[in-house]
């Protein structure tokens, strides 16, 4: 970094914090996720508004390596993040309505969006192909965990069966949706016949069989300490075991770049395998520390260099009939797919179309898939700017919408509407509580010692 970058990069990073923390807390005001503000402030100082040459101006070229490289250290932070908060135990106790859920609101968006992607196929020229629909279809899929957990807990939900229900199908569906996102990956870059990408089950076996008996170890051993030690030595030990957790987070995602996929895989896998319950000091004290420092500087970077990508200011009348169709299907998968399945399993209406709603949430996650998607090309320019467009709309509806169908819902946990499973003869089940942390037992989900940044 020469001494000319230098004053540039600092107050492109203030700018960056201060702009994306005014519209963060203004979107709340609004009663909109945080994230919604956050995104638009990256569009904001993008070429829509200002042009690229103001643009151009505000973030040099020679200092966008420098934020981008930020960004990225950012965006593995936040992923590893993203994989604390998928609990496998999670899965056991969502019964049939979790599954229908599940399974039509994941089906439906892969299966709208690749239709889609066939009929854009001609207009916009990606390649390959496959690579190409397959990236398309999961982008139309994902939901955003991080937000929905958000929303659900600010909406006094995190206790009920409709909340439990969202979450576990968004888990479910992220899961499957980061999966098949490999797969498009490996696709794109031609990697599916390089011999590294083999080593991808063995690495992913050995992460499961001794990198987390190791944490567990670590984690125990972190416990022990804190029990025993004075609270200075206690705060030299959390630094120890944050650092151990940052060099195992940072070497997973360099060994999953150097496999062939994206590194934001290799940081996802290793907060998945960070141990939980009893034995979760250690993922407890590095989201403690990790999730201000990405939250506040590192994401919002993230964000306004993915706005910088966007431009609206030269779509024709063919662009918006492509986001229209792109708004249509997405919204309509998800809500459409989750109201079926949910239906099929006993809810009612009025809570199975708001399981509909709570899953079109797509927020940083989706963001995060674009990311990856014009990296590899598999997504042009105008495509992108559609596409981002979309993730901000359906993040943005999920509040109106739940206000229209539960109207009464608040941090009381009352919605208003009976969201626990309907009989098929058309009683009411008891809701039952579940124990998993991730399916909205205490803690929230949104805790900030606990939940990945909004």
């Amino acid at each position: 970094m020469t001494s000319s970058q230098t004053p540039f990069l600092l107050l492109d990073l203030a700018l960056i914090l201060g702009l994306a923390r005014v519209l963060g807390l203004g979107a709340r005001a609004l009663g909109q996720p945080a994230v919604v503000g956050e995104i638009l402030a990256g569009i904001l100082l993008g070429p829509t508004l200002l042009g690229a040459r103001f643009a151009g101006t505000l973030f040099p070229a020679e200092v966008r390596p420098l934020l981008s490289a930020l960004a990225g250290v950012g965006l593995a932070l936040f992923m590893f993040a993203v994989g604390t908060e998928i609990d496998l135990c999670i899965l056991r106790g969502g019964g049939r309505v979790t599954l229908w859920a599940t399974t039509f609101s994941t089906l439906l968006p892969l299966a709208l969006g690749a239709a889609l992607a066939c009929v854009l196929a001609d207009s916009h020229h990606q390649s390959p192909r496959a690579g190409s629909v397959l990236f398309f279809a999961v982008a139309m899929a994902v939901t955003a965990f991080p937000v929905l957990a958000r929303i659900i807990d600010d909406r006094g939900l995190t206790r009920s069966q409709l909340g439990a229900t969202a979450l576990t199908c968004a888990a479910i569906t992220d899961l499957l949706a980061w999966i098949l996102l490999a797969v498009a990956v490996a696709v794109a870059t031609g990697q599916h016949l390089d011999w590294r990408l083999a080593l991808l089950v063995p690495y992913v076996a050995l992460m499961i069989a001794v990198g987390r008996p190791l944490l567990r170890r670590a984690s125990e051993a972190s416990r022990r300490k804190k029990a025993q030690g004075t609270e200075s030595g206690g705060s030299g030990e959390s630094r120890n075991f944050l650092a151990l957790v940052l060099v195992g987070l940072l070497l997973s995602a360099a060994c999953t770049e150097w496999l062939g996929l994206h590194y934001i895989f290799g940081a996802f896998l290793f907060g998945a395998i960070m141990p939980r319950g009893g034995d979760g000091g250690l993922r407890d004290i590095a989201l403690q520390r990790i999730e201000p420092l990405c939250g506040l500087l590192l994401l919002p970077a993230y964000f306004v260099l993915a706005g910088l990508k966007v431009d609206l200011s030269q779509l024709d009348a063919a662009d918006i009939g492509t986001l229209a169709a792109i708004l249509v299907v997405a919204v309509a998968g998800k809500a459409l797919g989750a109201y079926l399945g949910a239906r099929l399993g006993g809810y009612g209406s009025r809570p199975a179309y708001a399981l509909g709603v709570l899953l079109n949430t797509r927020g940083v996650t989706e963001l995060v898939v674009l990311g990856v998607g014009l990296e590899l090309g598999l997504l042009d320019g105008t495509l992108y700017s559609l596409m981002v467009v979309m993730a901000v709309t359906t993040t943005a509806l999920v509040g109106p919408l739940l206000n229209r169908m539960l109207p009464t819902a608040g941090k009381s946990g009352t919605t208003g509407v009976q969201s626990a499973p309907v009989a098929p003869g058309g009683a009411a089940r008891e809701e039952s509580p579940v124990s998993c942390r991730a399916c909205g037992s205490a803690p929230s989900p949104a805790a900030p010692s606990h939940s990945p940044p909004p």
